[in-house]
């Protein structure tokens, strides 16, 4: 039943987690500081550098690369009024071969680099650059990269974590108990809730952890059940996802007695990917958090009649960086970090999401129920950050 667990392990060493992307090209302006760079009359093209990892050998990598390019290609068709030059460049899943690329796109005239996946090689790309002035918006979503001028605009533990508490909390569900196996992804998703739950203003009142395998499930369930129980929890927060532990986890913490009428699970990552996860008994009346997912299908419709296929699931980010990038051109803007990080952020392929100074970002989320097998919005995701309650 868990021999996913075995494909988990090898993607926690690029800690990517695959769940949603963006669509649209707006964005809200705001009066504030430029900085540096160059600003768009209308006239002249954006250089953009896009650095995916093609050429590694690996034919997954390739997949992903050339999804990359299709979405940022799309995005720069559909702008308005702003003409993007968008160069694309091959890093092989390599750091130091994401350094020369990124060295070579300047050296060939780019103003901001866009990509590239995996945080080994985001970072390397981002002290190439750092000396040069040029900021980098990276599709990992490995905030330890984040800052200075990398940006990072994969989905954050931490993101999801605030938009699934808060919405928690409202719902009465204020005692909430963490539990999480015990590895790298894990640990880190702990941490993220840990702060959500401070920010909501509920409380954690225990955290239990197990094993990243079939044998530490089994053997951890009672325990979680037992305190569960005796911390009277109205809430168990999960960081598995569905590529790991939370097909098994679910359903055994229910086998063990755990009374769902009275403690609600709620999931960090995404429980509708992929579809077959929503048949889990286990998983029935959970809460998680995903982007829009009616504005997410029209980005996926508008890319499967583009191009033939269906786009990878993260292909939305390399949108979103085109559309912000677009979005900031049209105004006059520069691609400063100061313009990058405007309050009202943009519009992407499934809602809105804005950069942080510190290099994180924020994404408008729906919260989700599983309800007989199918998702079930049941709090939209805001339209703009205006009195959002982010």
């Amino acid at each position: 039943m868990l021999s996913a667990f075995r494909s988990a392990r090898k993607s926690l060493g690029r800690f990517l987690f695959v769940f949603f992307a963006l669509f649209a090209a707006a964005c809200v302006p705001v009066d504030g500081p430029g900085g540096g760079g160059g600003k768009s009359d209308g006239s002249r093209a954006v250089k953009v550098a896009l650095l995916v990892p093609g050429g590694s050998g690996q034919a997954s990598d390739q997949i992903l690369a050339d999804s990359l390019a299709n979405a940022a290609r799309l995005a720069a068709a559909d702008l308005s009024g702003v003409k993007i030059d968008l160069r694309i460049y091959q890093t092989g899943g390599s750091p130091a071969q994401a350094s020369a690329m990124a060295l070579k796109a300047v050296d060939e005239g780019a103003e901001i680099i866009l990509g590239p996946v995996f945080a080994q090689e985001a970072n390397a790309a981002g002290v190439a650059m750092a000396a040069k002035g040029i900021n980098v918006l990276a599709f990992s979503n490995n905030t330890d990269i984040a800052g200075g001028n990398v940006f990072v605009l994969g989905p954050t533990f931490d993101n999801a974590a605030r938009r699934m508490a808060g919405y928690a909390v409202r719902q009465g569900k204020n005692r909430i108990m963490i539990v999480h196996e015990r590895n790298t992804a894990g640990e880190a998703g702990k941490a993220a809730i840990q702060r959500g739950v401070a920010r909501a203003g509920g409380t954690v009142v225990a955290v239990s952890s197990y094993e990243f395998s079939q044998q530490g499930v089994s053997s951890a369930a009672p325990g979680i059940v037992q305190t569960a129980r005796d911390t009277a929890a109205s809430a168990l927060f999960l960081t598995a996802d569905t590529a790991g532990a939370l097909p098994l986890l679910s359903q055994l913490l229910i086998d063990n007695g755990l009374d769902r009428g009275s403690a609600k699970f709620l999931g960090l990552t995404r429980w509708d990917v992929p579809a077959q996860t929503l048949g889990l008994p286990g998983v029935q009346g959970g809460w998680f958090t995903l982007p829009d997912p009616n504005l997410y299908a029209q980005f996926q419709s508008r890319y499967q009649s583009a191009y033939g296929s269906a786009p990878h699931p993260i292909a939305g980010l390399a949108y979103d960086g085109i559309a912000a990038i677009g979005a900031l051109a049209r105004q006059g803007r520069d691609l400063s970090a100061g313009s990058l990080t405007q309050s009202a952020g943009f519009v992407g392929v499934s809602g809105i999401f804005r950069l942080h100074r510190d290099g994180t970002n924020e994404r408008g989320l729906a919260v989700a129920e599983i309800r007989n097998n199918q998702v079930v919005v049941i709090d939209p995701a805001p339209r703009s950050f205006a009195g959002a309650g982010l």
